[in-house]
């Protein structure tokens, strides 16, 4: 179970999904609380969102592991990436509502999160690099978009209805505001709710391989759920969550996302 997926494209643009991932391996399965719980935090659905971007020429970059397994967007020190905000570790203990997913005493301990950073976390992003490295070889400048999606009511991790689109940039560090300002205006078209370094700044991979001074230009987009599925009034429930892809749903926002990454690639070869 490497749980590495890649598909290399032409175009200076890679499209990488970090937390689409639902697979846990049975020795770690049997000491979870709840499976379903487990994977309750996964960006469902994100990478059929996405479809498209291979048709574009992107590099897509995916990991079908289980964020509860190992989160590949935390920083592998374990540092919280929002201090003193309410988050999820590198092996997380907790979902985004703070329900525990291990009985007491049989969380991972750290010889076990080195194990697993090892086995899933460090192949990830060295693929991430490399095909980084060859976009980057062929043509100067590349574009990192990190694609996410999220429920639109979290409370313990922001207050009420997140807006539909949320790009995070590092506060404008991980990437040219030439490249910011495009994303922002292909969202604004839509006319949904939008956000730019909000609560979602960006993650590890964002903050970690945007250097533009070196040709790396990296975003992240955040995206709320209901874009493309029916979300539950209520707080989730193994019979109400995950809902079903809406392909209904999804078509406007599809059309979005391809503008967006369209402007990716503009700004990549301009």
């Amino acid at each position: 179970m490497d749980g590495l997926r890649i598909q290399r494209g032409a175009a200076p643009l890679l499209v990488s999904f970090p937390h689409t991932g639902t697979e846990i391996p049975p020795e770690i399965e049997a000491r979870l609380l709840s499976p379903w719980r487990a994977r309750i935090d996964a960006d469902w659905w994100v990478d059929r969102l996405y479809d498209f971007a291979r048709d574009l020429g992107a590099t897509t970059v995916r990991t079908t592991i289980s964020r509860s397994v190992i989160d590949v967007n935390r920083d592998p020190s374990g540092a919280s990436l929002y201090p003193g905000q309410a988050t999820t570790a590198l092996c997380p203990t907790t979902t985004f509502d703070g329900d525990p997913l291990y009985a007491a005493g049989a969380e991972p301990d750290d010889i076990e999160i080195t194990r697993r950073r090892r086995q899933w976390f460090e192949p990830y992003h060295a693929a991430v690099a490399a095909e980084l490295a060859r976009l980057k070889a062929d043509h100067g400048r590349v574009v990192l978009y990190d694609a996410h999606a999220i429920r639109s009511r979290v409370p313990r991790l922001f207050d009420g209805e997140l807006p539909q689109f949320n790009i995070g940039t590092n506060s404008g560090a991980s990437c040219a505001t030439a490249l910011t300002a495009a994303v922002e205006a292909a969202c604004d078209v839509a006319g949904a709710s939008r956000a730019t370094d909000g609560r979602f700044k960006g993650g590890w991979t964002t903050r970690h391989y945007g250097q533009p001074r070196t040709g790396v230009h990296a975003i992240q987009m955040e995206l709320a759920c209901r874009g493309y599925m029916d979300e539950p009034a209520g707080p989730p429930t193994p019979d109400a969550w995950p809902t079903h892809f809406s392909e209904g749903r999804a078509a406007a926002l599809r059309a979005t996302l391809t503008d967006v990454l369209k402007a990716c690639l503009a700004f990549a070869v301009s």
